[in-house]
């Protein structure tokens, strides 16, 4: 074999390392472009993170903060003033009733002829509603009027023979028998003149039931029957209600008696506010006209009645309604408002500020004692003070939440509420901590 036909083992060793050189500088290559990329992206986010912090310890602390820091708490105040004082006994549930509810119903048998009335309508008393078929009873008191005239004349005639029997027997003319018997005929038919007149009245009364009238001023509600029927004796036409003025019958509590006794002989008839079902919207005013005079052993509770105008129909007969009772005025009363009051582990108290704008905790004792919101919403929000406050006094009324006993104040502040939504946009301290960090640019 010819050796210059064949490759020499050392020429092909050196093209190998060659290759096997190039392969590893291009795995160098790529470590090393991930190695920069690692790199960079760690110097990114440690640039991220001191800008971070760095922002954080410039920034300024939140307002809240601020306050907290130092400095005295801004608070609103408010004196202990002298008003008269609503005591209102409420929570009371009521129906709304008819003064007069009245079932029309006939008296007389026969066919209805004509429905005077349609329903809802108002009527007055005497109005016609409807009419039975008068012609029977119209015969039965003319048969009646013919029998009352034979009998007033047989009356007339036996009158006449009484006087002659009467004259004669004086003359000793007649038997005395006979003059007797003829003044008892007289009065037999005096009896029987005497019935028929009753007779044809109760004709007269019939075709007066005939005609049905309302029997109060009300208004009519739906017909039971139509007319054309025949109706007996007792069958309801409709029904007639007593709208304006109305009553509310309502429950109270027994132990409310003898408070609303007492106020209606210093008063008389006490103020009485109806609200509707969910007790928030008022509907009417009026009074008390009376209690009922036993208690419901089953319930504890007494009836009372109070009567409302209802000129505008608001209370309609048979609906529920809360009943706002006033039974007191405390004239001339030491008042604080209601966000004056704040409850500790020792009680009630307001924070009392002094002549040198510090505060000091004052136990307090309202009136109503711990049930004092009860009458707080019908006294513009404010509260009768028994014991604890003289008047003048200035107690906080907003900015409470975070005062201890002796602090310092700044009276007219905003109380420590927060900001309105205006001015917490228009902030530049927390448009500042919206606003985004700016990343720094990245490393190429």
């Amino acid at each position: 074999m010819d050796e210059k036909a064949l490759p020499l083992a050392s020429d092909a060793a050196p093209s190998g390392r060659r290759k096997t050189a190039i392969l590893a500088g291009f795995a160098a290559l790529r470590r090393s472009r991930i190695f920069y990329g690692v790199a960079a992206l760690l110097v990114v986010a440690a640039c991220y993170a001191a800008y971070r912090v760095i922002g954080t310890k410039e920034s300024p602390p939140p307002r809240a903060a601020r306050r907290a820091l130092g400095g005295p708490q801004p608070v609103a105040v408010a004196d202990a003033a002298r008003l008269d004082v609503k005591i209102v006994r409420h929570g009371l549930l009521g129906t709304v009733t008819p003064i007069a509810n009245v079932s029309v119903k006939t008296q007389l048998s026969g066919y209805l002829t004509d429905i005077g009335f349609k329903e809802g309508q108002l009527v007055q008393k005497g109005d016609f509603l409807a009419q039975i078929d008068p012609r029977p009873y119209e015969a039965s008191k003319a048969q009646y009027e013919g029998q009352l005239l034979r009998d007033q004349g047989l009356l007339d005639q036996a009158r006449d023979d009484l006087r002659r029997y009467q004259s004669l027997k004086k003359l000793d003319s007649i038997a005395r028998q006979q003059a007797d018997n003829q003044n008892w005929v007289v009065k037999q038919y005096e009896g029987s003149v005497k019935a028929d007149r009753a007779l044809v009245d109760n004709q007269s009364l019939n075709l007066t039931y005939a005609r049905i009238v309302s029997p109060i001023r009300g208004r009519v509600g739906l017909r039971k029957i139509d007319a054309g029927s025949y109706v007996s004796t007792g069958d309801a036409i409709a029904l007639v209600a007593q709208i304006d003025p109305i009553s509310v019958i309502f429950g109270v509590p027994e132990d409310y008696i003898p408070e609303i006794a007492s106020a209606q002989k210093k008063r008389g008839a006490l103020e009485v506010t109806v609200f509707d079902r969910s007790d928030t919207k008022q509907i009417a005013v009026g009074r008390l006209q009376t209690l009922d005079n036993s208690i419901d052993t089953t319930t504890g509770m007494v009836s009372g009645r109070a009567e409302l105008e209802n000129a505008d129909e608001k209370l309609y007969p048979n609906q529920f309604v809360n009943v706002h009772l006033l039974v007191d005025i405390h004239e001339k009363a030491l008042v604080v408002p209601k966000t004056a009051i704040r409850s500790g582990a020792s009680g009630l108290f307001v924070y009392k500020v002094t002549d040198q704008n510090r505060v000091v905790m004052q136990q307090i004792t309202p009136s109503a004692g711990e049930h004092y919101d009860d009458f707080a919403g019908y006294n513009n929000g404010m509260v009768e003070i028994a014991q604890g406050l003289t008047e003048g006094e200035r107690v906080v009324t907003d900015g409470a939440d975070r005062l201890r006993d002796g602090a310092e104040v700044r009276i007219g502040g905003d109380g420590g509420a927060a900001p309105p939504p205006e001015k917490r946009r228009s902030d530049p301290e927390r448009a500042r901590e919206r606003r985004p960090p700016r990343p720094p640019s990245e490393t190429q």
